[in-house]
């Protein structure tokens, strides 16, 4: 089978020299890949004149939309790509957390999508900022979608979710993608690429796909595109050195493959919850996908003492272990990638073992259903250095599969010494049933780590484990790890989009932004902002309210009715005593609870339910004999999506200023109100 690449709107068939691409388990071939003939330059400019305009004109619920109706076209069709999937010698399991994972982010972006960003093309993002005394200069921070390409280079061993959760922030943004999985396994990628093509959600140059080398393509980036890598440390420095990405600033995210480790508390000695927990995560990271994860472990930090007890349960649990054909009923880890990867894992434990024995693996070992020398099998190996402070190579080399290295500590400091001898790792994982060790240990290594695990009897039922990446947290590290950041919920949308700060009058910032700024100009009538549908209501629009007096009887009914009976509301010698308050004073819920009076219009009109109540602040205490008056605002207007049946109707936000006789506010938040949308 030759492998097609989709360029410029059209599936091109590469010309040239091609790369056979081998069944991981049997050896034979399964496709054939060349990206000759391509023109990378012109792929790059369609991507940014034809994609980024149709994705930038979309608002993030409606980007959002497309994620999740693509997520739900790909989950349908799954069984298919767990087909091709195991050509690569995954399992099951494996193939579970590529695909259906890989699915999963594209369906938490569209969550997060409508959820924490507005139903604009762009996005606002933190409060105003007050710039004059005055208040008639003020800034604020806007995002908007960069107007270039993402280029996305994967690695082998995620074919899948490697596309996938680069796609999903990407496209949120509105930025349009060009994917270049590594070659090796890219026959999966296509499979999964083909569907997405063919079910005509995403607009036309929205995704490009490459299989096979990328050529030039890094030498046509301009400032306005973005580039990820995931892979090896040595080719994510050689690219981000690269000419073109140094000299227009080109944001780099690096994601590398790092020396990730996991320690064993002292508290968690055998015969606890915590140690069987332990070596039952380490096996698992040393087999899922044969050890070929950038966040499996690779060095095991344990206690002075325990090692033997360590490398006993670990032997005993791979030794039951069956390496094969996942298709053969009873195997849990497959091969490798390839007979190249056997090689060069091969070759990187020898140079590790110059510093620690081998304790279990090497010599002969079966392989269920198929022939070692075809397939890419390579036996989990487990070694011990025990001089972890003195010899480099374990904290220096990775093998890139199941090959780990036990090795002790005597402190605490010693084990974080240990794991911060990593150099930057994506994750770590600490067990341990002590908060006490927890708290150390987390303050110790986290500078060194992207991500870390505190697994313990009480989270284990439902802890993802070590290696798992999730949507809303960041995947990435410092230092050895590529210094980048992935996913992490909107942070992973706010990378390919650019941070402006604008300045200027309130009104003026109301106009770019959609979203009141206070001092700007406000708009009332005789119609109550109640009885106005969510199409009439405008950014602006402002109701001030008739006035209330706040009596000492008001305060003890509100006592009575709620139970909150605080002494700086009961009595006024105790509320003196306190330095703050010059005596009782009311509570400030029932100052909320007030001012809703004064603003609500109570008949029936479009106005259909409140939503919520956000950054509440009491700024001023309200005293027996104190007048209150209201000032409400529409902020900022948000269309929803209609449910089938359902009523139309968008959330409104609106800016509550609570002040007393002074003119001083003593009180300041926002409401949301669920509002009917006009026919």
């Amino acid at each position: 089978m030759k492998l097609k690449n989709y360029a410029l709107g059209q599936w091109v068939e590469g010309t040239g020299k091609s790369t056979t691409l081998l069944h991981a388990v049997t050896g034979e071939p399964v496709a054939e890949a060349s990206s000759g003939g391509l023109d990378f330059k012109a792929m790059a400019e369609y991507a940014r004149r034809v994609g980024g305009p149709k994705l930038r004109a979309l608002t993030f619920h409606q980007r959002a939309a497309l994620l999740k109706a693509m997520a739900k076209h790909l989950m349908e069709r799954k069984d298919a790509f767990y087909a091709v999937s195991a050509a690569t010698g995954a399992t099951k399991g494996d193939s579970w957390v590529d695909i259906d994972g890989g699915i999963g982010t594209f369906f938490a972006y569209s969550s997060r999508g409508r959820r924490e960003f507005p139903n604009e093309t762009f996005h606002v993002e933190g409060p105003t900022e007050a710039l004059s005394k005055g208040g008639t200069f003020v800034g604020r921070h806007i995002c908007v979608p960069l107007e270039g390409v993402a280029i996305h280079i994967n690695a082998f061993n995620f074919p899948c979710w490697g596309m996938l959760e680069k796609l999903a922030p990407t496209l949120l943004a509105g930025v349009p993608a060009i994917v270049k999985p590594a070659t090796a396994t890219s026959y999966v990628t296509e499979a999964m690429f083909r569907e997405m093509i063919a079910s005509n959600i995403l607009p036309e140059g929205a995704i490009q796909l490459i299989c096979g080398s990328a050529g030039d393509l890094l030498d046509h980036v301009t400032e306005q595109d973005a580039v990820a890598f995931t892979g090896s440390a040595a080719t994510g420095r050689m690219l981000k050195e690269a000419k073109p990405i140094v000299e227009h600033a080109v944001r780099f995210n690096m994601e590398a493959d790092s020396l990730n480790c996991a320690i064993l508390g002292p508290d968690a000695a055998p015969g606890t919850e915590e140690f069987d927990l332990f070596i039952k995560e380490v096996v698992r990271e040393m087999t899922t996908k044969a050890g070929q994860t950038c966040t499996a472990i690779r060095r095991t930090i344990v206690p002075d003492g325990m090692e033997e007890d360590v490398i006993k349960a670990i032997r005993a649990r791979l030794e039951k272990t069956m390496v094969g054909d996942p298709s053969v009923e009873g195997v849990r880890m497959g091969p490798l990638a390839s007979r190249s990867q056997v090689r060069d894992v091969g070759a990187a434990a020898e140079r590790i073992r110059a510093a620690a024995e081998r304790v279990v693996g090497g010599g002969e070992f079966q392989v269920v259903g198929a022939d070692r020398e075809k397939g890419a099998f390579y036996q989990p190996e487990l070694m011990y250095c025990a001089d972890p402070l003195g010899r480099s190579e374990p904290h220096d080399i990775e093998a890139f599969g199941p090959v780990n290295t036990v090795m002790p500590y005597r402190s605490l400091d010693e084990a974080i010494e240990l794991a911060r001898r990593g150099k930057g790792s994506l994750c770590g994982s600490l067990t341990t049933a002590d908060p006490a060790v927890a708290r150390k240990v987390v303050l110790g290594v986290a500078p060194y780590h992207g991500r870390l695990l505190v697994l313990d009897r009480t989270s284990a039922k439902e802890s993802t484990g070590h290696g798992s990446p999730l949507p809303n947290l960041v995947h990435g590290g410092p230092g050895r790890a590529g210094g980048g950041e992935e996913m992490g919920g909107a942070r992973g949308v706010l990378h390919y989009m650019q941070r402006t700060a604008v300045q200027g009058s309130p009104s003026v910032l109301t106009a770019i932004t959609r979203e009141w700024t206070k001092g700007a100009a406000e708009t009332t009538d005789a119609v109550h902002p109640f009885r106005k549908t969510f199409d009439e209501l405008q950014v602006g629009d402002t109701l001030v309210t008739g006035t209330r007096t706040i009596t000492l009887d008001d305060i003890v009914k509100f006592a009575e009715l709620s139970g909150d009976r605080f002494y700086a509301h009961m009595n006024d010698e105790e509320a003196r005593s306190n330095g703050i308050f010059e005596g009782r004073v009311a509570h400030g819920y029932f100052i909320v609870s007030a001012a809703a009076g004064l603003f609500v219009e109570p008949s029936l009109g479009p106005v259909l339910a409140n939503y919520g109540l956000e950054n509440l602040r009491f700024t001023k205490p309200v005293y027996p004999g104190d007048t209150i008056r209201v000032r409400l605002t529409v902020k900022q207007k948000t269309a929803k999506d209609t449910p089938e049946g359902g009523i139309p109707q968008g959330v409104v936000e609106w800016d509550v200023e609570v002040t007393n006789q002074a003119n001083d506010a003593v009180a300041l938040y926002s409401i949301l109100t669920l509002v009917r949308r006009g026919e």
